[in-house]
């Protein structure tokens, strides 16, 4: 597999130009305040398809055979790659079936039907889609488009490492997302070559660290499947081509919860209003979380890699960050069961401003004792320390309480 240089990437960019779009590098000056450094975001979640996937499949698919074009592509993809390959094979006219893992959200799944793709489900996780879809691809004599094990995808993806580098040169640091390793490989070779002095920091799924497993034992390793929100970089084990670049180009990885990635989403999308989803979160979760050392004063690149998040699984991200945010709370108090008791607990949470959204009275309840009962609230806050104001006057009232899910 051949090598890849700045050059290849610059003639990828020439290429791409009127296939694309540009996406913007922003600056937030809310997000820089909060994590106490220049924070740059460079926004593929606007990009075609919802993310920058689009890149390398349009440079790879682009330089098939004749042949190979008649004959067809297949691809495997949590989504992401999906859809950039089912929109590059639309523009030039192939036939395009893509092997997806039975979780894929269904937005994505969607997103690539849209584009006139061969939707296959197969597998829970993006490996086992990956091993169904070179079965097919023996079977029919298709292409196969590996989503970052490829120079021609890498080259495409470091086209974003270009666009970064022209429109904010002097960045101390760029953070970015790992998977499978192909857009980190392509922005680490495009922004090293133009400033050696940039440092490079790649982000993974806490629970999904095949790269940085690898890395730390210096040779390619299969980890464990364990399930994370980060369907977009949830990857088992990386390729020679991809964990080759990332160990001479990248100075560091690190990994974020779930809960990390989850609450990112929230402040991105409520701060900068920008959706994304949790893969594309993950680079500003690891600085959000002090992942990252001696940030402070630096102009930090941030790429966010994607938005196609399913709308049902959003709305559970809003109600935990609330949750961790103390704007919701949920909790039980045991009163007598007697006329008036559930109304003193009602006048406690007014009488502080705060907002009742949901009470559910469970009388019936075999555990409570035949005298008391139990009563459910959810309410609106304004933060711990608004909640903590409220229990303390529960207490005071006599009222026994817990917190409930």
């Amino acid at each position: 597999m051949k090598n890849i240089s700045l050059q290849d990437i610059v003639k990828t960019k020439e290429f791409l130009n009127k296939q694309i779009i540009r996406t913007p590098l922003t600056y937030s000056s809310l997000l820089s305040e909060l994590v106490d450094c220049d924070v740059y975001l460079k926004l593929e979640n606007l990009q075609l398809t919802g993310a920058y996937k689009v890149r390398g499949a349009l440079n790879k698919i682009s330089k098939l055979s004749d042949e190979e074009k008649a004959n067809g592509i297949i691809a495997s993809s949590a989504g992401n790659h999906a859809q950039g390959v089912a929109l590059a094979a639309k523009k030039l006219g192939i036939e395009a079936t893509i092997v997806m893992p039975e979780t894929t959200p269904l937005s994505k799944i969607i997103g690539t039907k849209r584009f006139g793709a061969n939707i296959v489900l197969h597998g829970k996780f993006y490996d086992e889609a990956f091993n169904h879809a070179l079965k097919i691809q023996e079977e029919k004599n298709l292409t196969f488009i590996h989503p970052f094990n490829d120079p021609d995808i890498i080259a495409g993806q470091g086209t974003v490492g270009l666009e970064i580098h022209e429109d904010q040169s002097d960045l101390d640091i760029v953070v970015v997302p790992i998977g499978g390793g192909g857009l980190i490989s392509g922005v680490a070779i495009a922004l090293k070559s133009l400033n050696p002095n940039i440092k490079i920091v790649g982000v993974e799924a806490e629970n999904m660290p095949a790269m940085k497993e690898s890395i730390k034992k210096n040779k390619i390793v299969k980890i464990k499947k364990k399930k994370t929100i980060a369907d977009g970089i949830a990857v088992t084990q990386v390729k020679d081509h991809t964990f080759n670049i990332v160990r001479e180009y990248v100075d560091e990885i690190v990994t974020v919860s779930e809960s990390e990635m989850a609450h990112s989403i929230m402040q991105l999308l409520e701060i900068e209003k920008v959706l994304v989803e949790a893969s594309g979160a993950a680079a500003f979760a690891a600085i959000q979380y002090n992942k990252i050392k001696d940030l402070k004063g630096k102009k930090v690149g941030i790429v966010i890699t994607g938005g196609n998040i399913d709308l049902n699984f959003l709305d559970k991200i809003i109600e935990r960050g609330f949750i961790a945010d103390g704007r919701l709370f949920n909790f039980s108090v045991i009163v007598p069961d007697a006329p008036g008791m559930i109304s003193d607990v009602s006048r406690i949470i007014s009488k502080n401003k705060a907002n009742i959204l949901d009470i559910f009275h469970d009388r019936f309840n075999p555990n409570s004792n035949l005298e008391k009962t139990k009563v459910r609230f959810t309410i609106e806050t304004k933060g711990h320390e608004h909640i903590e104001e409220i229990i303390k006057q529960i207490e005071k009232k006599g009222f026994t309480w817990e917190k409930t899910l």
